[in-house]
């Protein structure tokens, strides 16, 4: 999928303070001396953060959008890191690493099973022996909440709408995102994207990642929390 003008938006619709969250939770399961590869990098804002704690990232997505602005962030940082525009259903290009990471829903943009478990056991290929696996996705009482979700907002030269609605399959959401784009005469061009997720049971993930080759699987919810029936995000940590 292309991003387009949500690649400009998307740092502005980001809660900042998940971002720490995430790197603690990479921490708890590979150290600075692990080469990690992380799926779905966006604008690289958590690969910036862990390569400037010293761990060992290259980022990858599927966006050539979100990867030039990952890029201009190096730059303005003064920190790089390897970026790959990449699928991540096919993986055989890339080199093997200690840790696979995926994090900000980023699978839930893949519609199948069937798929998602295709990038499960690409990941499984890609994993030194003891490798880990660390994702999260929506979970299924998160993705009925979204529906009617509203949010409005605004950055220098773009006004956006995001609205939320339920899919047409079970636990599918569609997120309608306008953008109205100021012009060099003052006036707004406006544009449209229909982003879709999908996200399945947690039986159905942890029966995937077993299917992939993964032995070890732990399950949380929400950065470390027990999973109950009102938790928003589940967290897996696959071990090869």
């Amino acid at each position: 999928m292309k991003y387009n003008w949500f690649a400009k938006v998307y740092d502005e619709l980001m809660d900042d303070s998940l971002y720490p969250k995430w790197a603690e939770y990479t921490s708890q399961y590979l150290t600075k001396e692990n080469h990690i590869l992380e799926l779905g990098c966006g604008t690289g804002i958590l690969a910036l953060q862990l390569t400037k704690a010293g761990f060992d990232i290259t980022a990858l997505d599927l966006s050539s959008d979100m990867l030039s602005l990952a890029y201009d962030r190096q730059l303005e940082a003064g920190v790089r890191f390897p970026l790959v525009e990449m699928d991540m259903r096919n993986l055989s290009e890339l080199e093997n690493f200690d840790g696979v990471i995926c994090y900000s829903d980023a699978l839930c943009y893949i519609e199948t099973e069937e798929e998602k478990g295709e990038i499960f056991s690409e990941v499984y290929e890609k994993l030194n022996q003891d490798g880990v696996f660390l994702f999260d996705v929506h979970s299924t009482y998160q993705v009925k909440e979204f529906d009617q979700f509203s949010y409005h907002d605004e950055v220098e030269g773009i006004v956006f709408l995001w609205d939320s609605y339920t899919g047409d399959k079970e636990y599918s959401v569609e997120h309608q995102l306008t953008f109205f784009v100021e012009k060099e005469n003052g006036h707004y061009e406006r544009f449209e994207e229909i982003h879709k997720e999908w996200t399945h049971s947690l039986d159905k993930y942890i029966e995937l990642l077993k299917k992939a080759g993964f032995k070890k699987i732990e399950v949380s919810a929400d950065f470390g929390q027990k999973v109950n029936d009102e938790s928003r995000r589940w967290f897996f940590a696959a071990k090869k």
